[in-house]
């Protein structure tokens, strides 16, 4: 790669000397990239830049903002606006700013994506559902709306990683049953569980009963409307177990900056 021109967005970044930064770019054409750069570049906004280097760290120069009418971005642009049936000037959205919760929800996005994606990938679709996302987090949301935001870009990101959740089957692939309880494994999906008087078993494994259970009928409700209103509660349980365990069980800071936030609202 020489001088390669690249568009994207910053996931993260660290100190690197006095004046340069070690940055994690999430862009358009190869996934995320790992260069050092310019100290100072944006989170949030798209960026255009040059790469130079043949190993995994490269060298970032010209880090700018994309014009606003660059055309490479109107395809994205243009779905944003029709999927929030919003009259706002979707061009000048990029270059808002996140505020509040959404700060955090678009901190937590950057978390996942520089923790989970490999480098060197290009992920154009999830790359396209990103910049859907933070489009979505510059505008004013409720919180439903933004709950919901995030349940949807977890699901296009378990579909990139190959972790695609199969709600119609349990790990056996017999039929959802709506009068059972299952709970989830990541690594098998949904085993259905058997109460008795003393503790709740399914096949070889016990399990605690404050372990999360999904009803059958919620899974089945899952399966037939997908991420909505009525199922997001089911779907932030699912996800975070998944996602927690794509990560090794390793905290996440956007998380606990959101619920020490929580705490003193």
């Amino acid at each position: 790669m020489r001088n390669e021109a690249l568009v994207g967005y910053l996931l993260h970044q660290r100190p690197y000397q006095e004046k340069r930064a070690l940055y994690y770019l999430f862009s358009q054409q190869h996934g995320v990239i790992h260069g050092i750069g310019k100290k100072g570049a944006p989170l949030f906004e798209p960026l255009q830049l040059f790469a130079t280097g043949k190993r995994d760290l490269k060298t970032f120069t010209q880090i700018n903002l994309v014009p606003v009418e660059d055309s490479a971005t109107d395809n994205a642009i243009t779905k944003s606006a029709t999927d929030s049936k919003t009259n706002l000037d979707t061009k000048s959205l990029h270059y808002q700013k996140i505020s509040g919760q959404q700060q955090y929800a678009a901190l937590y996005l950057n978390e996942i994506l520089w923790k989970l994606l490999p480098t060197e990938d290009p992920m154009p679709i999830l790359w396209q559902h990103y910049q859907d996302s933070l489009l979505q987090l510059k505008q004013s949301l409720t919180a439903g709306q933004l709950r919901l935001c995030l349940r949807q870009f977890e699901y296009y990101l378990f579909q990139e990683l190959g972790f695609a959740l199969t709600l119609d089957y349990d790990h056996l692939l017999a039929p959802i049953e709506p009068s059972l309880d299952y709970r989830f494994s990541p690594d098998a999906g949904f085993i259905p569980v058997i109460q008795n008087h003393k503790s709740i078993q399914s096949d070889n494994a016990e399990i605690s009963t404050s372990q999360t259970l999904f009803g059958g009928a919620t899974i089945i409700e899952m399966a037939q409307s997908g991420i909505t209103k009525h199922t997001l509660a089911a779907f932030l349980q699912l996800h975070r177990q998944l996602i927690d365990h794509l990560l090794d069980y390793q905290p996440l800071q956007s998380r606990l900056l959101w619920q020490q936030q929580q705490r003193y609202q």
